[in-house]
């Protein structure tokens, strides 16, 4: 189950899309989450799942790998079908005691469904094709304009990589606590929900003792190479926008275009 966990790792395969600036891609995401909102039919999903596809395609990342990252989010995905559908009043065409199904309970279901599908695997193209430190210095270089009010930039964009790039980190360190607990008689799968859940607490203190350990580590490290933050800081590597970003902005443009013809039409 942890193991199928794809956010926040990085696939090289030096597609296309991994050659794009990096402020391009958080661009495109940003406007692709703003797409998935405006979706309101059968034949937009239709639409957004080509372009996902497409994507995909394009990032020669495989399909079996975008879609492991799915299996821990099923239960989540479950969940929210069902609200929606007994949760959104119309037209009832089955009772279940007190809760009814209707049928805008069954399209709202679905929809909230696929939306969660979609942006999960959408928005796990950024950090599958963006290696940590071009992801860094994309966000650090789109919150500049925040400075003069006060926003720091480069910290900001400093915590959120480290956090990205730690949660692989720390879903291998809780498969191995895991394995380590269930070697020595622990039970993290059978029983009911809540017993399930208190198996998990004995896990909880070494992962965070460990958290905490690595946080200190990493400290240590940044302050003996006297990392001053991003004042005066040079690079590199220049982020440059060329034609490639250029088109792909654009056919992300015409993207949003085709799903708000589609929803006013």
């Amino acid at each position: 189950m942890l193991k199928d966990i794809t956010i926040g790792q990085f696939y090289p395969t030096g597609s296309f899309i991994h050659e794009l600036d990096p402020r391009t891609k958080i661009l495109i995401t940003f406007a692709y989450i703003v797409g998935l909102f405006i979706v309101s039919s059968f034949i937009s999903y239709g639409i957004v799942a080509l372009f996902v596809l497409g994507c995909i395609f394009v990032s020669k990342i495989p399909v079996k790998y975008m879609l492991k990252g799915l299996k821990p989010l099923r239960v989540i995905i479950i969940i929210t079908f069902i609200i929606n559908i007994f949760m959104t009043s119309g037209t009832i065409i089955y009772s279940l005691g007190p809760l009814n199904v209707t049928v805008e309970g069954l399209y709202q279901g679905t929809f909230m469904a696929f939306r969660l599908v979609f942006l999960v695997v959408g928005t796990s193209l950024l950090t599958l094709t963006t290696s940590p430190i071009a992801l860094t210095d994309g966000i650090e270089n789109l919150l500049n304009p925040l400075k003069p009010i006060g926003i720091p930039a480069h910290e900001l964009a400093m915590m959120m990589t480290i956090a990205l790039r730690f949660i692989p980190t720390l879903l291998e360190e809780t498969d191995k606590i895991m394995k380590a607990q269930m070697a020595r008689g622990a039970d993290f799968e059978s029983g009911n929900i809540i017993n399930r859940a208190k198996s998990l607490v004995p896990l909880l203190v070494p992962l965070f003792i460990s958290a905490f350990r690595r946080a200190d580590e990493l400290a240590m490290a940044m302050e003996a190479r006297c990392y001053r933050g991003g004042d005066n800081r040079t690079r590199m590597k220049q982020l440059v926008i060329q034609k490639n970003d250029i088109i792909s902005m654009a056919v992300m443009g015409m993207f949003i275009a085709i799903l708000i013809y589609v929803r006013i039409r």
